[in-house]
């Protein structure tokens, strides 16, 4: 039976649950049983579509406690980073729509502000919950209305990243009403990293768990009626749940744990004492396990944080075939290649060493390869710090995260000309993870930085010389940006050779028109010649391989040669093209009568689709292209003006 043929599990009462109002009338037993329901659909749904699995198992009972006890959508809930959200939207109304779950017009894999009003808050970045919730906080002490309570999840693995205790800091000053809850897994989508981790640990290794979860399940027998006497055995319940001077207590919250987040009577209990008796600010300590309840997730390194469809009873995954090695897979090996030669050589990752390929070359060189958890900023200025010491530092970081630390890009390595190597993977559209994970912004954002130098890989042969380009770079910062998933199958170099700094490299030599490529839309551009040649164009192409420094003298000569010059890329206005636009302007070129046209994202934030959808709608795939050569050329396209 394959992923697709297995029919949705039965789930009786879950079936009654058309949103959380749905579980205020039902009994504890019965908020157990749409748990155990839910984790069983989440199951099932996830097999079908792929996504997100680990995370949201593990907080299964949270999310059903959660709702049944607070008052959402007025109560706001907020997620960090969001992996976690699919049992949260089965149970608010979108259980309907799980199917189209990371699909193009279906539903977002994370919280999302225009999809839900249970979903306040849009994430898909770590560390921002506590920051948001407190935000909503003092927006009901301000009088903003339909206003409750706001309650922030942070998983372990968050709380690596320094934002949250910025706004732990706030919160503890501000005193003001505000739920945190610590859903602590000993993961985040790698084991987590950091003195935090191991503090953490020591928290439930002294507590008496067991006699703790007795008494957290008579809370309920505190609670009204009679409320008198119920609120003040409440409030000596929470005291004595306190684990002293904590951190979190020193910071001014009240901190109660750790609970088996598990268990949902006991999480049942918690919430509604917290619900009766908060005051200020207050942290539930919870253990969970990330991947609770399936087998397979339990058993897997990530304990299941990300998957393709699989089937919900072996957990086997549908795997594509594919002939062509991964970007992210070919730069891991060739980085280890060059450390090989050159002990100088180190690797930091935020987070993320699967995801970058780092896993490979800690393996390999284990004392020179650092993981510094979701802190992209400390990161950053980490591997400033390595550059000044003499090392050769290779901060591997997702596009999309590398923004996280951008101030620290700018004054800790540009401003000081420090030799740290950024290899920038995930550049371009994603796909299923849509706008939050999209590589827009790296060219434009870095590019424009002095001292710095910009390349991108149009393919994975591109990308092995670029690895070398940067180990033998000892002048400056310079970045290399590749794309998501498998190279388009091209001959590769046995090893990568260090190109010349500021050197383009001709594809083909046409006439009339040059299409002047960086990065990896230049199999699009291919194709769209070769539909061109068809219509008797034959267009000029060019690989830049550098957005800074540009090739000045290939540039210039292309547009000397031809009545017209196309750039393209896979980036927002204001990177490549921009910058060969100021290049011709400079040099007078303009003035000659040149036609000129940039391809770059649209001024828009593109939702969640296939690759080749996104791409479409983004207008750089090789039909648009096409379009834009015979709009410029003056030539009619299938009996109409382009």
């Amino acid at each position: 039976m394959t992923t697709d043929d297995r029919p949705r599990p039965a789930t009786p009462l879950l079936d009654r649950i058309a949103g959380p109002a749905d579980l205020k009338g039902l009994s504890d037993r019965e908020l157990r049983q749409v748990a155990d329901e839910l984790r069983t659909d989440t199951i099932w749904a996830v097999s079908q579509t792929g996504g997100h699995l680990g995370a949201g198992l593990g907080v299964v009972e949270l999310t059903v406690g959660l709702h049944a006890v607070f008052d959402t959508p007025r109560d706001k809930l907020i997620w960090d980073v969001s992996h976690q959200c699919y049992p949260h939207k089965i149970l608010t109304g979108r259980r309907d729509r799980m199917l189209t779950l990371r699909k193009k017009d279906g539903l977002s894999g994370f919280t999302k502000r225009s999809e839900s009003p249970y979903d306040p808050f849009g994430a898909a970045h770590s560390s921002t919950s506590i920051s948001a919730a407190l935000g909503f906080a003092m927006g009901r002490e301000l009088g903003a209305p339909n206003n409750g309570d706001a309650i922030a999840v942070i998983g372990d693995g968050a709380l690596s990243g320094g934002m949250a205790y910025e706004a732990l800091n706030h919160a503890g000053h501000l005193g003001k009403r505000l739920i945190v809850i610590l859903n602590d897994n000993e993961m985040s989508i790698a084991p987590p990293v950091g003195a935090m981790s191991s503090y953490l640990s020591r928290l439930y290794a002294g507590a008496p768990f067991q006699e703790f979860k007795a008494a957290a399940k008579g809370a309920v027998g505190f609670l009204p009626p009679p409320f008198q006497e119920g609120a003040r055995r409440a409030k000596e319940m929470l005291k004595g749940m306190t684990v002293g001077g904590t951190l979190f207590e020193e910071l001014g919250f009240s901190y109660v744990g750790p609970i088996d987040g598990h268990d949902i009577e006991q999480v049942l209990a918690i919430l509604r004492t917290v619900k009766v008796r908060a005051t200020g600010p207050i942290l539930i300590h919870a253990i969970t396990q990330k991947g609770k309840g399936f087998r397979p997730a339990e058993g897997r390194a990530d304990k299941g944080h990300a998957t393709g469809k699989f089937d919900m009873i072996t957990g086997e995954q549908a795997k594509a075939a594919s002939n062509a090695p991964s970007y992210t897979k070919v730069y891991a090996q060739n980085l280890i290649r060059e450390a090989q030669d050159d002990d100088r050589i180190v690797a930091i990752t935020a987070a993320m060493p699967d995801g970058t390929g780092l896993n490979l070359f800690a393996e390999r060189f284990p004392n020179r390869c650092f993981d510094v958890g979701i802190a992209e900023q400390h990161g950053v200025t980490f591997c400033a710090g390595l550059a000044a010491s003499g090392m050769k530092p290779f901060c591997t970081i997702y596009s999309t995260f590398l923004q996280r630390g951008y101030d620290q890009v700018v004054h800790d390595v540009a401003l000081q000309n420090l030799s740290v190597r950024f290899a920038i993977d995930r550049a371009g559209l994603v796909g299923a993870d849509g706008a939050t994970h999209a590589g827009s912004f790296d060219v434009a954002y870095l590019s424009n930085l002095p001292n710095f130098t910009v390349m991108a890989a149009a393919d994975e042969a591109e990308l092995c010389h670029m690895v070398a380009t940067a180990a033998a770079h000892d002048d400056g910062p310079i970045a290399f940006r590749f794309p998501r998933g498998e190279g388009v199958g091209v001959e590769m170099p046995e090893r990568g050779e260090p190109l010349e700094i500021g050197r383009g490299r001709m594809i083909h030599e046409g006439a009339r028109v040059a299409i002047l490529s960086f990065g990896a839309r230049l199999t699009e551009v291919r194709e769209a010649a070769e539909r061109l040649q068809a219509r008797g164009i034959d267009p000029t192409i060019a690989d830049a391989r550098f957005a800074k420094p540009l090739d000045r003298e290939m540039i210039l000569g292309l547009a000397r040669d031809h009545e017209a010059l196309i750039t393209i890329e896979e980036g927002a206005v204001g990177g490549f093209g921009s910058h060969v636009a100021q290049l011709l302007s400079d040099e007078g070129v303009f003035d000659q009568g040149l036609r000129f046209r940039s391809m770059v994202l649209p001024d828009a934030f593109i939702d969640q689709g296939g690759p080749a959808d996104m791409y479409a709608k983004a207008g750089l795939n090789a039909e648009d292209i096409e379009a834009r050569v015979l709009s410029l050329l003056d030539v009619e396209m299938l009996g109409k003006r382009a």
